[in-house]
């Protein structure tokens, strides 16, 4: 049996910056339809009567979905959708069986979400570097006549056709896997933090909507010790409804554990005001996704070097006064990294006890 073809990761090759974050595509997968069965008779010199020697046909291929961890984005599938598995080789005379089809197999990013698209029914979820999903079966292969000889029929002349294989429109979904996820307004810092975390180096510049798509960041506090961060767009009110750019990407933090809402400290800026960033943000979650909404969160004021320790103290605890706030609260500051590293190791503590509850982050 040959080897598998392996497909998804050549256009990576050729579009090195995959041009575009893609997190959703359709495509269609075509199996292999089965090997025909051969009608064939046995011709010898000196055999006369040598009856049916007609072999069956091979399978053909079938189409998998494979995840692999070397890539992050459904950009290939921009450029090719459709995907084909090989036609099993008819049977042939001497008793000889057709080749099995070569199966087909599509390299897609982990977290990817299958689904039929016609129905919406999920198909699979592959959630882990090397987890493989059979999404269309190769046709089973057809019989040649030597399968239908018996003591009353020495010469027979029927076969059967191989199976048709399996034909699908396919609706993939990316949903990063990360542990931790952070929520705020445009130029809340977001990116900032998750630069100050990690090693990742999202774009940062003064203006809003500097982060266009996901990014993600592993973050180590110390050897052996990690968690996977992400940063999405920020929202702004009215997200629900496709204002700014929407709450597209919030998909991306449904696989995590833990939400950093982030708030910005800014000397103009009165705790009435950051409460009402906070509300404006909670209430785009709810429309969105009750479930998503329920995730712990915690409040993270950030752009402490803006204002003196008297100030920024008095602003947090306005603002959490008026939240009614019972979770945890933390004050930093990405640029110069202030408190950073003690909101690292206690989001650590934190995920490392979640893990040790319920056997798994996610």
């Amino acid at each position: 049996m040959e080897k598998p073809r392996i497909v998804g990761a050549f256009l990576t090759a050729r579009y090195p910056l995959a041009m575009k974050f893609v997190d959703e595509t359709t495509i269609t997968v075509q199996a292999g339809h089965g090997g025909s069965g051969c009608l064939s008779f046995r011709r010898e010199r000196f055999v006369p009567l040598g009856g049916p020697d007609g072999g069956d046909g091979g399978d053909g291929g079938s189409v998998y979905l494979a995840a692999d961890e070397n890539l992050n984005t459904l950009a290939d599938f921009r450029h090719v959708r459709s995907f084909k598995a090989q036609r099993g080789q008819d049977g042939m005379g001497k008793n000889r069986t057709g080749k099995t089809g070569q199966d087909t197999i599509i390299l897609v990013p982990p977290g990817t979400l299958v689904k039929d698209a016609q129905t919406e029914e999920i198909i699979g979820d592959l959630t882990h570097h090397g987890d493989r999903l059979l999404v269309a079966q190769g046709g089973a292969h057809g019989l040649g006549n030597a399968r239908f000889k018996s003591s009353t029929q020495r010469a027979p002349r029927k076969t059967t056709a191989g199976k048709p294989g399996d034909m699908r429109e396919l609706y993939l979904e990316l949903k990063l896997l990360a542990d931790v996820g952070l929520l705020g307004l445009p130029n809340a810092g977001k990116s900032s933090l998750l630069r100050a975390l990690s090693s990742a180096t999202p774009k940062v510049a003064a203006y809003p909507f500097t982060t266009l798509y996901p990014s993600l960041g592993v973050v180590y506090v110390a050897p052996q010790e990690s968690f996977v961060i992400a940063d999405i767009p920020g929202l702004i009110r009215g997200a629900a409804e496709g204002v700014g750019l929407g709450t597209r990407f919030l998909k991306h933090l449904s696989r995590t554990v833990l939400l950093l809402h982030m708030l910005e400290l800014d000397p103009a800026v009165s705790g009435d005001e950051l409460c009402q960033d906070y509300h404006s943000i909670s209430d785009e979650l709810h429309r969105y996704s009750d479930e998503l909404a329920a995730k712990d969160r915690w409040l993270v004021f950030n752009k402490t070097d803006l204002l003196d320790a008297e100030a920024q103290s008095s602003l947090i605890q306005d603002c959490v006064k008026r939240l009614e706030w019972k979770g945890p609260v933390f004050a930093i500051s990405a640029l110069s990294k202030a408190g950073t590293r003690n909101l690292s190791k206690k989001i650590y503590t934190y995920l490392h006890g979640q893990q040790t509850q319920t056997g798994h982050l996610r």
